[in-house]
């Protein structure tokens, strides 16, 4: 029987072991991937370490260890439902790039599961791939394990690869869990998909090239990628079914069953909806720490998708109310030893997952009232397949993602037309690809130069130009090591002043410039080799590879840059004195002399916070705080209380601006000597930008002072025109206001004479029909008010009355009807002759029985509807 270890125990066993064979411990990296296009979110050991296994980056050791964060959701239909899916997950792992192999490797795994965690020897049991003898030697000569205990699988399940690449034989290591958990076959054995016999360790030998048409040749580096999922290791520690009820995450269970009052073990269905809300709710915490937001597409989606199934797992066991952002605690006090920032940040993740909630709750009800009329029709018309339009609008629109449909389908004995669904989403996705087009530049990013072009040396922190030499050229798109007057292209250089767009600050523009030949910059991007690639136009000359060039940046923008950047420093520091600790940086963009900055917050700022905000900007400049920039160890950082982005990924030495000890920050922009530069900051505008993120724009500088000087001039000519000066403008303003009010007072008192007069005009003609006055007049000159005032003095004036004026104001006609008390009593009805009048004339209307409004399109047959009013007051009568 193994022994019992804590999750957390397992952690801190599996890296100080490692730690005594010489590797690095690595923390876990972001689960929001860093240069990696290819994945939205982290979800193996290795994915982070691509990079130095590929050679593009050099590790900060030949041996590391980690115990990575991991997020899967390719079957999230299975989780809660087996034993061993999970979306969120964390995976131990030991790497070798070109140090240690497959000997050290075996041995160390071995080592680890029977003497550190201890493991039963005769209850493990290894697998290789067919063909690997090194391992089966290894195995069966170095540590001892029998030869028929030794599982040989093919190229399915113990090799490696991925394409082209590193590939190479893999060499599991298997634990027996007994009889209880297994099928009950007489063949039950090593890979038998039951429970019994599980997977604990897996390394991988990449010591293989295949050349993409399966050709391998062996590697000069040859590398050890291994993993061990630390839940499955509890899982066998602690001897549980599964790794829903391995310590910390049972604790998590027992909070919801707390809040939901379902027990655990009640049912099969119950238990689904439990584990489903424990999955997700660990995995979103995890997410919204490193910096995910809930939004429509991308990784963001992903988190809303959580989110939201395991609130409709809440509404099936009857909790009709937020509840998620509860359990957050539980899953922070339960993996806090470890990820200790998770304290730092719970406030935040509690929000986040709160508003998350309750936006959900108020389109739930929505989106199930149009799912359940869009189910009914279905069922109506005899069909069991749901309209993939029907689901992509639900997504769409009302939030709801597609395996949320689906489930409610399955649920119903229905199932989703996905191609359809498929179809609808790609359709969407073209058009935004279209409206990205304006991303241009951008796409030179994805240009391979090859590994002879190095990355660039940047020089720009304290230089304006320097003498630099033109490593590569592109042109069309196509690496063309020279071009010609008139291209647009991209231009390499092996060192640059140039600020490359980063971090939210806007590039640098300028010139590179060779004799007479002149390259504009206009843009300038940084590859994932660490290229700068100067994007502009030729705009005389020529220039090719190996040319000396002069570069330099347009010094007046990067200053106007400067302050900017400088002043959204100052920024967060007004926003977190202002509005609390909550607030964390969301986005933001610097650009020349201004700036736009997104910031985490739940409600909109009122005009005091931010009368407050730009006060404390301005103090801050005006205080003249020296600005010191240093590169330092990151603990040095966190110990000065330096600020940094929890979305980011911080290596070991870290470039901490310092303003004066009032402002500290993790930054590699650029900015001033002194916040005095920064000059005036004017805050322009304040509003949301998604649920839970708001954003401030600013100008600064000379931008600022332009603004001010438009507006003192729009200042002295509204006081010329009022022929006074500045300091009585406002008072000049409100007895020009008073004097307004008093003009439009007698304007409506003549008004209303008048209407009075017309009024006694259309009663004096009133034709009488069986004791009814009826009136029927085209009113020149009036709005639909006048019209209004006049019906309530006809009925005012006599109680018999039935009227129906009408007015035409630019080809569009407004009726109105009005019948007095005892004309109502008789049973006649001001809607009906307002409908009457308006269906001559092409429209529509309706209104209460004394009064009532409506407006018609053909002017030409006003008298020909108003003719129609006396014979249907007749027929009423009669």
């Amino acid at each position: 029987m193994a022994k019992y270890y804590g999750l957390n125990e397992l952690r801190e066993m599996f890296l100080s072991f490692f730690e005594s064979k010489d590797h690095l411990r690595l923390p876990s990296f972001s689960l929001i991937p860093q240069n990696d296009a290819s994945l939205l979110l982290i979800n193996s050991g290795m994915a982070p370490m691509k990079p130095y296994f590929k050679g593009e980056v050099e590790p900060p050791r030949r041996r590391v260890c980690t115990c990575q964060k991991c997020i899967r959701t390719g079957d999230i239909e299975n989780i809660g439902k087996t034993a061993r899916h999970g979306t969120y997950f964390e995976m131990l792992g030991n790497f070798s790039f070109g140090d240690y192999f497959k000997r050290e490797a075996i041995h160390w795994s071995w080592e680890f599961l029977t003497e550190v965690v201890g493991l039963e020897k005769d209850r493990l049991f290894p697998s290789i791939y067919e063909n690997d003898e090194e391992a089966f030697e290894i195995w069966n000569k170095e540590i001892g394990i029998a030869p028929e205990n030794i599982f040989r699988f093919g190229k399915k399940d113990n090799f490696w690869e991925h394409g082209s690449g590193p590939c190479g034989p893999c060499s599991e290591i298997y634990y027996d869990r007994g009889e209880k958990y297994g099928c009950g076959s007489l063949e039950c054995t090593v890979g038998c998909e039951c429970d019994r016999y599980i997977e604990v360790w897996n390394n991988v030998f990449s010591q293989f090239d295949n050349d993409g048409n399966g050709n391998y040749t062996e590697l000069a580096q040859k590398n050890i990628d291994t993993g061990m999922g630390l839940e499955r290791l509890a899982v066998v520690c602690q001897d549980v079914n599964s790794l829903f009820d391995v310590d910390t995450v049972m604790n998590i269970t027992r909070h919801v069953t707390k809040i939901t009052g379902a027990q655990y073990g009640q049912s099969a269905k119950t238990d689904v909806s439990l584990r489903v809300i424990t999955d997700h709710i660990r995995a979103s915490t995890f997410m919204i720490a490193d910096g995910v937001q809930p939004t429509n597409e991308g990784r963001g989606y992903v988190l809303r998708r959580l989110l939201r199934r395991a609130a409709r797992h809440g509404k099936l066991l009857g909790v009709n109310r937020p509840f998620l952002f509860e359990v957050v605690e539980t899953v922070i006090r339960e993996n806090e030893s470890h990820y200790t920032y998770l304290r730092e940040r719970a406030e935040h993740i509690i929000r986040v997952v709160r508003n998350e909630e309750e936006n959900f709750n108020r389109t739930i009800d929505t989106g199930m009232r149009i799912f359940g009329e869009k189910l009914a029709a279905h069922k109506a018309n005899g069909e069991k397949v749901f309209s993939g339009d029907d689901a992509f609008l639900l997504a769409d629109t009302y939030g709801f993602p597609i395996d949320l449909t689906a489930e409610m389908l399955e649920d119903e004995g229905m199932t989703v037309d996905m191609e359809r669904f498929t179809v609808c989403r790609e359709e969407q996705r073209v058009r935004a690809r279209e409206a990205r087009k304006a991303l241009g530049d951008l796409g030179w990013a994805g240009i391979d130069f090859g590994s002879d072009v190095t990355a660039t040396e940047f020089v720009g922190y304290t230089e304006f130009n320097c003498e630099a030499k033109i490593v590569a050229v592109c042109v069309g798109e196509e690496v063309t090591g020279s071009i010609a007057g008139g291209e647009k292209g991209v231009i390499v250089l092996n060192k640059t002043p140039f600020y490359a767009e980063m971090g939210g600050q806007a590039a640098d523009h300028g010139v590179l410039m060779m004799g007479d030949s002149r390259f504009e910059v206009t843009d300038v991007q940084k590859d994932k080799g660490g290229r700068y690639l100067h994007t502009g136009t030729l705009t005389r000359g020529a220039m090719k590879v190996d040319d000396a060039v002069c570069a330099a940046i347009n010094v007046e923008r990067r200053k106007a840059i400067m302050r900017a950047h400088t002043a959204t420093h100052l920024l967060q520091k007004a926003l977190k004195a202002v509005l609390g600790d909550h607030v964390h940086q969301a986005g933001s963009l610097v650009e020349p002399d201004r700036l736009r900055f997104d910031f985490t917050h739940y409600s909109a700022l009122t005009p005091e916070e931010l009368a407050r905000i730009d006060k404390m900007v301005q103090d801050a400049s005006l205080e003249g705080y020296g600005i010191d920039i240093r590169e330092m160890p990151i603990e040095e950082a966190k110990a000065m209380g330096a600020m940094a982005l929890f979305s980011e990924k911080y290596g070991d030495t870290v470039r901490v601006v310092n303003m004066g000890s009032y402002s500290i920050e993790l930054c590699g922009g650029t900015h001033l000597d002194n916040t005095a530069k920064v000059g005036p900051f004017c805050i322009e505008s304040e509003g949301s930008v998604a649920s839970g993120v708001r954003r401030i724009e600013a100008i600064t500088g000379k931008l600022c002072l332009q603004e001010m000087a438009r507006n003192r001039e729009n200042l002295y000519a509204a006081c010329a025109s009022l022929k006074t000066k500045p300091q009585g403008l406002q008072e000049k303003l409100a007895e020009q206001f008073e004097e307004i009010k008093g003009l439009k007072r007698a304007i409506e008192t003549i008004k209303a004479k008048e209407a009075a007069g017309e009024v006694d005009r259309f009663l004096f003609g009133a034709r009488n029909i069986s004791g009814v006055r009826v009136i029927t007049a085209a009113v020149a000159q009036a709005d639909a008010n006048k019209l209004r005032q006049m019906g309530d003095l006809l009925r005012d004036k006599d109680a018999s009355v039935v009227a129906v004026l009408a007015t035409v104001n630019d080809g569009k006609i407004t009726f109105l009807a009005t019948c007095g008390k005892d004309a109502v009593a008789r049973g006649l009805r001001a809607g009906d002759l307002v409908k009457l009048v308006c269906t001559e004339c092409g429209g529509s209307g309706g209104g209460k029985p004394d009064s009532a409004m409506g407006g018609g399109k053909d002017a030409t047959k006003v008298d020909n509807a108003l003719a129609l009013v006396d014979d249907f007051v007749t027929s009423k009568l009669q």
